[in-house]
Formats: structure tokens, C-alpha cells, sequence
């Protein structure tokens, strides 16, 4: 299975912010959406990093008082890990436990193509192996 296989049943819809919009900006759009992630862009919808609620929790921690006026820049994770379409769904699920991340957001060139979730991931997985498991057990069984 294919990172376009699990987009094309979810959705490419994708939630993003800009990297000058404060952090209290990005609780706002994290809470109206009831989501884990946003995807940040810089001013020409170029995509430079991802804020979660790990990075909020933690600039919290330390600056809890400024959260209006700290730009998501200055608390997005920068260095992006990144799928494409034709990842394989093992491959994928691989890349993200080994740098513990959650969200991985899916690039076709250079345009943003949904994001996925380590849930979207296994879920997938799941759903694979129990098609492969009911085709062997049809072959086998004649059922």
C-alpha cells in the first residue's frame, strides 16, 4: 500500500498557518479544527516546518505569559521529515517511529499533498493485512 492510497480514502485537506501568526494564533486554529498539527508556511505558501502540541506544551513551559506574541517560527520544528505518494506504507511507518514523530506531511514535488497521522499509518497496515489474511483464508479454505 501507497502514502496515496491512505490520502486518496482520508483527504489532502491540510490545515496551515503562517510562520508570523503567534502561537496563541496556532491553539486557536489547533482547537477550532480539534486537530494535533499545522503545517507552517512562509509568505510564498512555501512549506518551512510543523508546529504541534508538543512544541506549544513546551514554549508554554518556559514562556507561558508571551504565547500572543511569540511568532510560530520561533517554535516550529524546522527540520522536516517528509513522505511522498509512492512511499510504501512499511517504509513509512518505519521513518516515523524511528524519529518518534506522529505527523508526517506528504509533498507531490514541491506542493503540499495532505498529512498523515502514525493512526492514518497503522490503520492502513491493519486493514492491508486483514485483506492479505481473508484472500488466504478464501485460497485455503474455499470460503
Amino acid at each position: 500500500m501507497k502514502i496515496r492510497d491512505i490520502l486518496s480514502a482520508k483527504g489532502a485537506n491540510v490545515i496551515t498557518i503562517g510562520v508570523e501568526k503567534s502561537v496563541h494564533d496556532a491553539i486557536r486554529i489547533l482547537v477550532k479544527h480539534r486537530i494535533g498539527v499545522l503545517l507552517v508556511l512562509d509568505e510564498t505558501d512555501k512549506l518551512v516546518g510543523i508546529i504541534s502540541e508538543r512544541d506549544i506544551l513546551r514554549e508554554s513551559a518556559e514562556r507561558d505569559n508571551k504565547l500572543r506574541k511569540t511568532p510560530v517560527k520561533d517554535v516550529m520544528t524546522k527540520d522536516l521529515i517528509i513522505g511522498v505518494l509512492d512511499d510504501d506504507i512499511e517504509y513509512t511507518l518505519g521513518i516515523m517511529t524511528k524519529n518518534r514523530i506522529r505527523h508526517l506531511p506528504i509533498m507531490d514535488q514541491n506542493k503540499i499533498a495532505g498529512i498523515i497521522s502514525i493512526g492514518d499509518a497503522v490503520k492502513a497496515q491493519l486493514d492491508e493485512q486483514e485483506f492479505t489474511n481473508r484472500y488466504l483464508k478464501q485460497y485455503m479454505f474455499g470460503h
